[in-house]
């Protein structure tokens, strides 16, 4: 039984007219496989139902948001089954407690741990499209939980897991990965294949096509992604192991953030267990700290320690720190104006001289670095957000990503 994973975002079903294009492009597939479609909610839904949530309650119960925002894929579901069956197709919508789809965790990120195959094989060998609710599964006690913003990716890599699946292509409104963001470059590129790890990389640095999550899945479990848009028939963008891939580009892509704050504090008391000191209240209270440098004084008494967050995280950051009795400190500064910007390519692994190529690129237009990170197969800078564009086309050309 030939199976295809199809899975197609807000966007794509964000009006009756695009359920149509939908329900045409699941028509196209029926012809060669056995379709299994997760559909988000219609876009917008989901926000408005968050904020319904809000205004009764600044402490909405978990659980009962899950089972609320989760309402919105059962109306996609419904429509693009409704279509199909309109056209002369067996189909039906399948809400995630009917297969059901069994997931582990806190409510409202839940992760899936087994899908019931049973009904859903027997359905597809009777000639049926299941159309089922992504984003969501039930835990041990039955009730209805979520996986998490981008979860209807990540629901559609485990159909495509545990179903063997050939393929598994997320529908989205943009038609593949690009080497950076195309409405900040107008010569940033389709990226043809990228690697698991390439592809992790670029959704944690600001890359929007898909959550990180959902990319670790793909990769723990050895799933291929092709992500295409819906609106155009063009090829999108494959995401692989790394051996499937032949490519002679150092760099592969570069992203921003938009939403990172630099916290520094000055002249901190050194001693041993110090950093730890700030950062373990952070942590408890689920602040991910990111970046990070530390400069010692010529004398070795004191030290300075910067590190960037989110800028949501700023005003809760500054009350733990002003509040944390364990250390002293002379001066803290906060800084919004900043964005994190990153290359990022396997290539890098094997190939001497990336680093001063970017630094020496970044200072022949006079950006100044505030802070550096790197792992195998990424560097990060930190600099001010007004300089954001300039960097990325100068590091664009530097890597010949235009071409």
């Amino acid at each position: 039984m030939k199976i295809i994973v199809l899975k197609f975002g807000g966007t794509s079903v964000g009006t009756t007219d695009r359920i149509k294009k939908v329900a045409k492009i699941i028509a196209k597939y029926k012809k060669k496989y056995n379709v299994i479609v997760l559909s988000s909610a219609m876009s917008g839904v989901t926000n408005n139902l968050i904020n319904l949530s809000k205004k009764i309650s600044k402490n909405f119960s978990d659980s009962e948001y899950d089972v609320l925002v989760s309402s919105g894929e059962q109306m996609s579901c419904a429509l693009i089954s409704g279509e199909l069956i309109n056209k002369g197709f067996n189909s039906r919508s399948w809400m995630s407690w009917q297969i059901p789809i069994n997931t582990e965790g806190k409510y409202k990120f839940s992760r899936i741990n087994k899908i019931n195959k049973s009904k859903i094989v027997s359905y597809l060998k009777k000639g049926g499209i299941p159309i089922i609710t992504g984003f969501q599964g039930i835990n041990n006690k039955n009730r209805i939980t979520t996986i998490g913003r981008g979860g209807t990716d990540a629901s559609a890599i485990m159909f495509a897991k545990f179903f063997n699946a050939e393929k598994c292509i997320i529908y989205t409104d943009v038609d593949g990965v690009y080497s950076t963001d195309p409405n900040k470059l107008k010569s940033a590129q389709k990226i043809k294949v990228i690697s698991y790890e390439e592809m992790l990389e670029m959704a944690s640095l600001g890359a929007k096509v898909m959550q990180p999550h959902s990319i670790q899945d793909a990769r723990l479990n050895r799933v291929d992604i092709e992500v295409k848009s819906s609106f155009t028939d063009n090829k999108g963008t494959l995401i692989t192991k790394r051996k499937n891939i032949i490519n002679n580009k150092i760099i592969t892509g570069i992203t921003n953030t938009t939403s990172d704050a630099k916290v520094s504090l000055l002249g901190v008391r050194d001693k041993p267990g110090i950093a730890a000191s700030i950062f373990k209240p952070l942590s408890e209270n689920s602040i991910n700290v990111d970046m990070v440098v530390q400069n010692i004084s010529a004398n070795g008494n004191e030290t300075d320690l910067t590190f960037t967050i989110k800028s949501d995280d700023l005003s809760k950051t500054k009350k733990i720190v002003l509040q944390n009795k364990k250390i002293k400190f002379r001066d803290l500064i906060f800084d919004k104006n900043v964005s994190k910007v990153s290359i990022i390519g396997v290539g890098m692994v094997t190939t001497p001289g990336v680093t001063y190529r970017m630094f020496q690129s970044l200072a022949k237009q006079k950006i100044n670095i505030q802070v550096i990170s790197t792992s195998e197969i990424k560097i990060s800078v930190l600099i001010d957000k007004k300089n954001v564009k300039k960097a990325i086309s100068s590091l664009h050309k530097e890597f010949k990503l235009n071409k």
